[in-house]
């Protein structure tokens, strides 16, 4: 899929953000409309929270002027008008903040939600060229980028263009010619700003590449934790995250460096702007053109505007950061996942018979166009039968499963299952039919009675009990002191190896598939866990068509048929008895191998 190739992060901090995707990021906004009726209330008392604050220039200046003419009643009156502007910004400020919070937190945690959904209906194809730590970043990094904006940043940047309107139209009823003379030094701050916040932003979206690249790191550090400590390289690790953070800090440094210089040219600019009104408006006070008072209150309301401009273009670099983050999560949000229906009680999945043919499939991974995997591969089991894929390392034995498992599509040929197209079978109907045992057996952290659980939701407790029993589970659960309650921990590292199995093999007990899959199931287990496995394996295959990928002979012999795969081919089939006398042989050639 080409839309799934990552864009390198140096060509992603070229770009300049156009139009269109502004327009991608406005799509954010689908999760701001079930919101939308609180938000704009919260909008409501923003305005109203922002009036009343610029109301107290407006008295300060009168209260000067009561002052300077010894007006005690309009002096008393004022305070107390000043007092009642307090106990509603008071009412105002907190319905602000509170709506406001209750539509970020929803909006969030309704966009984790919506990514998280997407995440685990995105076919293989896409996990196959995207790394889980750079998805993780997604999903955390982006997000609360989106929610500090969302919560401070807009409702900020509101607050901000407000104060500007509204102190201009203030300072415009006090003097005309104070205010044209004060706001010719704008356009010079206006279009530093600019510039700088093009270069804050991609600083900015530098410094976030770098920590999704940390997390990366740090993902894959912990998955194989155990390769880490047994090749003793975690001085390397530690000194590949510190160099990843070395990054982030002199991005994040020099991204402080121009905002440092950016907030004392504004505050430099600033104060130069007020000296120079200063300087204006006492000449005008002089002539009898203003009062003391009236230049106070235009003094603030400078203050407030200058304040406002600083203040945007501060925010407008946060809002061109927030643009990157929210579409980067609307390209995944947009990736097309598979069709994979509800879990709906109503809705019970087909039951197939489990006959399976492969017809001429020829398949490349897309990750690997250049490597032909299976070649005109061509097969039929009768329902019921148990089929062993074997051959070399290499040879497509486990793509053959994957495919069955609709996990990627064929180049060409088809794949049959009772006679119809595994395209034409959605893929709950497909993938509920097919149990698969991995040789990499992988539990979630939580109980034992969870992980067996897991292959069928709706299992009461002695469907757990019955299915452990069969997978010859029972005794080593009940010999621990929590039983089934036993948390197993990340990956299941609390249970040995052949206790991991039987768990798994538990697990697909209870899901009862038409079809079941066992890839390399007991090739890492001793032999007393592999007779165990075994046992509980011959139980599970009983009635159901069974596809069997292993190199051991005690797996495979059993089997009603063999399949000898090499460089993507079938080279030989037959059962064991059949394939041993051939010495020249594939099979031959590696039990010989074996017993050697």
């Amino acid at each position: 899929m080409d839309r799934q190739s990552r864009r390198m992060p140096n060509e992603d901090n070229k770009r300049r953000f156009s139009i269109q995707d502004i327009k991608k990021s406005l799509a954010i906004y689908r999760f701001i409309k079930p919101y939308r009726g609180i938000f704009f209330l919260g909008l409501f008392f923003l305005l109203g929270s922002g009036l009343t604050s610029m109301v107290f220039p407006f008295f300060t200046g009168k209260l000067i002027d009561a002052a300077t003419h010894i007006h005690k009643d309009v002096i008393n009156n004022i305070a107390l008008s000043l007092g009642g502007i307090l106990v509603i910004q008071a009412i105002f400020s907190f319905f602000r903040m509170y709506l406001f919070s209750y539509v970020t937190e929803n909006i969030t945690a309704d966009m984790r939600y919506a990514m998280y959904d997407k995440l685990t209906r995105l076919p293989i194809t896409y996990f196959d060229s995207h790394r889980l730590g750079e998805l993780n970043s997604r999903i955390t990094t982006d997000v609360a980028q989106l929610q500090d904006m969302l919560s401070t940043t807009l409702a900020e940047f509101f607050r901000q263009i407000m104060t500007l309107i509204v102190g201009i139209a203030f300072i415009l009823f006090y003097s005309t010619k104070l205010t044209l003379f004060m706001l010719s030094t704008f356009p010079v701050m206006v279009i530093i700003a600019l510039i700088f916040g093009r270069y804050i932003r991609k600083l900015s979206k530098e410094r976030q590449d770098e920590l999704a690249t940390g997390n990366v790191i740090v993902e894959e550090t912990l998955q194989a934790i155990k390769v880490v400590k047994a090749f003793t390289n975690e001085w390397f690790e530690v000194l590949r995250y510190k160099k990843s953070l070395d990054k982030s800090v002199m991005v994040s440094l020099r991204t402080a460096k121009l905002r440092a210089v950016f907030v004392a040219f504004i505050i430099s600019t600033l104060f130069g702007g007020i000296v120079l009104v200063l300087w204006y408006g006492a000449r005008l006070v002089t002539s009898g053109e203003l009062s003391i008072g009236q230049l106070t209150s235009f003094i603030i309301y400078t203050a407030f505007i200058g304040g406002a401009v600083g203040g945007l273009g501060d925010l407008y670099s946060q809002i061109q950061k927030t643009i990157g983050s929210s579409e980067r999560i609307i390209e995944i949000l947009n990736e097309h996942g598979e069709s994979i229906n509800d879990n709906n009680p109503s809705l019970t999945p087909i039951k197939l018979n489990g006959a399976i043919e492969f017809v001429n499939v020829n398949f490349t991974y897309p990750s690997r166009m250049d490597v032909q995997v299976l070649n005109n591969i061509s097969l039929n089991i009768a329902k019921g039968k148990k089929v062993a894929l074997v051959g070399p390392s290499g040879a497509g034995k486990s793509t053959i499963a994957q495919l069955l498992m609709h996990f990627y599509d064929v180049n060409s040929g088809e794949i049959l299952i009772d006679g119809n197209s595994i395209n034409n079978l959605s893929i709950t109907d497909l993938r509920s039919n097919i149990g698969i045992v991995p040789q990499e057996t992988i539990l979630f952290g939580g109980s034992i009675y969870e992980n067996i659980k897991y292959g069928n939701m709706n299992a009461d407790e002695s469907e757990i009990i019955d299915a452990a029993r069969k997978a010859n589970a029972l005794n080593f659960i009940e010999a621990f002191p929590d039983k089934f309650q036993t948390i197993v921990g990340e990956r299941g590292v609390q249970l040995s190896g052949g206790q991991r199995q039987r768990v798994a093999l538990a697990r697909a007990i209870l899901k009862d598939p038409a079809i079941l899959i066992l890839d390399e199931a007991t090739s890492s287990l001793d032999a007393e866990s592999e007779r165990l496995v075994q046992d509980a394996l011959d139980v599970l295959m009983l009635n159901r068509t069974s596809l069997i990928i292993a190199h051991r002979l005690s797996t495979v012999r059993k089997a009603d048929t063999i399949l000898v795969i090499n460089n993507g081919q079938i080279v030989e089939t037959g059962t064991h008895e059949e394939l041993i006398v051939n010495r020249d042989g594939l099979y031959s050639h590696l039990v010989k191998m074996q017993l050697s």
